[in-house]
């Protein structure tokens, strides 16, 4: 069972969390939507560190690699793979600059489960995949593509998952635009998916003025969320949603969010 993708963990299950150093050259990280702004990489190795200290509070054995310091967008490895109860895929990343980051993750993730792989022209990352239960759904995206998506569907269909393609609109990824708050409940900015596809869902729409906010990460039933977004957290507590708080204002300026820093799953 997935997290990071947010197939939903069981109450304190115990998890494995694998995320890498952010790398120097931070400031040259790809964009698609929004504007270059300064990164402050001493400001963003702190609140790494922060994020890392969170993941082991609140459960997670934490594994840190550091072997892709070299490349820009290292830090999000969320992108490099997907991770279910039976096998780990490794993604074949939309853009060419990262398709580097992909190899330490694999053999990382080869210590825990066994490894398939999605090979181009398919095109498929990770932050595109939103895994509830036994439904996954795959965003049609910028970075992921048509025969990414097929292919997933070929290794996961015989292990009884079922796969839904998601048109993305106006975001990097599916899980920019929604997370899922629960088995029942998705977080959503309905102005950049195509939603229909979450029929039968409960659905919470964002407040305007945090357009960002639908990437959460919950662990353990803790609902983590970027400090800044405090209207979405109270109304998420208002709901009865336990909340933890952390500033990751620095990876947001690269189009990042909560989920983009780690691939957290179950020890089998």
């Amino acid at each position: 069972m997935q997290v990071s993708l947010l197939a939903l963990p069981k109450k304190n299950e115990m998890l494995t969390a694998i995320t890498h150093k952010p790398s120097p050259h931070l400031n040259d990280c790809e964009l698609t939507f929004l504007s270059a702004q300064e990164i402050d990489f001493q400001k963003a190795q702190i609140q790494h560190e922060n994020y890392c200290q969170m993941l082991s509070k609140l459960g997670a054995d934490v594994i840190t690699l550091e072997e892709n310091l070299d490349l820009p967008d290292c830090a999000f490895v969320e992108d490099t793979a997907v991770v279910l109860d039976e096998v780990a895929i490794i993604t074949s990343m939309g853009v060419s600059s990262r398709r580097r980051e992909t190899e330490a993750v694999e053999k990382k993730l080869a210590e825990f489960r066994p490894v398939k792989r999605i090979e181009l022209p398919a095109q498929i990352e990770g932050g595109d995949v939103l895994a509830i239960d036994k439904n996954i759904f795959v965003g049609n995206s910028s970075r992921t593509n048509a025969e990414g998506i097929n292919d997933f569907r070929e290794i996961v269909n015989p292990l009884g998952y079922k796969v839904f393609a998601v048109d993305v609109l106006s975001s990097l990824h599916l899980t920019t635009a929604c997370t899922a708050l629960d088995d029942e409940t998705i977080l959503i900015n309905p102005e950049w998916i195509k939603a229909e596809v979450f029929k039968g869902f409960r659905k919470i729409n964002l407040p305007q003025s945090e357009p960002f906010t639908a990437n959460i990460l919950r662990i353990n039933n803790t609902i983590c969320i970027h400090s800044e977004f405090t209207e979405t957290a109270e109304n998420l507590e208002k709901l009865g949603y336990k909340i933890e708080s952390i500033n990751i204002s620095e990876f947001l300026k690269a189009e990042a969010g909560l989920t983009c820093l780690s691939l957290v799953f179950e020890n089998n």
